[in-house]
């Protein structure tokens, strides 16, 4: 199948929600504007940091239907899919196909630690039930398991599996797949920290929370790193690294929605179990990373 190109830039847009935490779609549009003049130059919808662990299906279909209507043919638009159970994770392939999107994110399944024949099983039966390009997300840290090199590399033998968002241990997982996979599987980095590090391995850009701000200074280091001005390229992603800290950090989706909220947006708090920073906190941080904003 011809590769989809999702670019060096897919930001995981936040969920807005309004006071009483529903989805809040007369907030997205904006958003999504914003993001699109920040240049990225894709769309993940109802990942981690848009919070599709606490959305249920109807409000998972909105989200992908209204970001689909909202961008058009711009650029892609990325659905999560994923969770631990591979009947929720087809049934939620099927909703995103008839929400149209351009491709998927299936996590590695999470709490139930399965074998890693058993997470070639789920990746394969996921993969032949759709035509989608699926990007793998491989997250050990909060999936209690992580894909193995030899399991990756199988899983790039399919047609639709055309790539891997790692959040792992630094770039060590990222430049052995980039060496040993096929040369157009595609190498994402899932964490703005290791952004300009998995470009300067040949990957092709990261899975970005960062981008809600900085996503215009997130493609000028990708320019100068291509154009080979990696001196330039470091100076930049180096003023940046306080921001990735943040945007990077435990705090997920409250941190960037408390920085969203300090600046000219209104997409609202968390929903249960995660909790808003309280408001000192938010301004601490907005002074902290407010100059280094495009």
């Amino acid at each position: 199948m011809k590769k989809l190109d999702f670019g060096p830039l897919i930001t995981a847009i936040v969920t807005p929600f309004d006071a009483c935490h529903h989805v809040d779609i007369s907030q997205l549009e904006g958003l999504l504007d914003h993001l699109l003049d920040q240049k990225s130059t894709s769309i993940l919808v109802t990942s981690l940091v848009g919070e599709g662990q606490t959305l249920n299906s109807v409000e998972k279909l909105r989200m992908w239907e209204s970001t689909v209507d909202f961008v058009g043919d711009q650029i892609p638009v990325i659905a999560d899919v994923g969770t631990n159970n591979t009947k929720t994770t087809l049934h939620n392939v099927k909703l995103a196909e008839e929400a149209d999107v351009d491709g998927l994110l299936v996590v590695v399944p999470y709490y139930s630690k399965p074998t890693q024949q058993g997470l070639l099983s789920h990746f394969k039966e996921v993969a032949t039930s759709t035509k989608l390009p699926i990007l793998l997300y491989n997250d050990p840290k909060r999936c209690g398991i992580g894909l193995e090199l030899a399991t990756i590399l199988e899983l790039a033998q399919l047609e639709n599996v055309v790539g891997i968002v790692d959040v792992s241990d630094g770039l060590n997982l990222m430049k052995e797949v980039k060496t040993a996979s096929p040369e157009d599987f595609l190498v994402y980095s899932g964490d703005d920290r290791w952004y300009l590090g998995n470009l300067k391995l040949g990957g092709v850009g990261g899975i970005s929370t960062a981008s809600h701000f900085v996503g215009k200074s997130m493609m000028t280091i990708f320019d100068l790193c291509r154009s080979g001005c990696m001196d330039e390229a470091e100076i930049l992603n180096s003023r940046l690294i306080p921001l990735y800290q943040v945007t990077s950090s435990d705090m997920g989706p409250a941190s960037v929605k408390a920085l969203l909220n300090q600046g000219d947006f209104d997409v609202g708090g968390v929903r249960l179990p995660l909790t808003d920073l309280d408001p000192m906190r938010a301004t601490m941080l907005w002074e902290a990373v407010s100059d280094l904003l495009d």
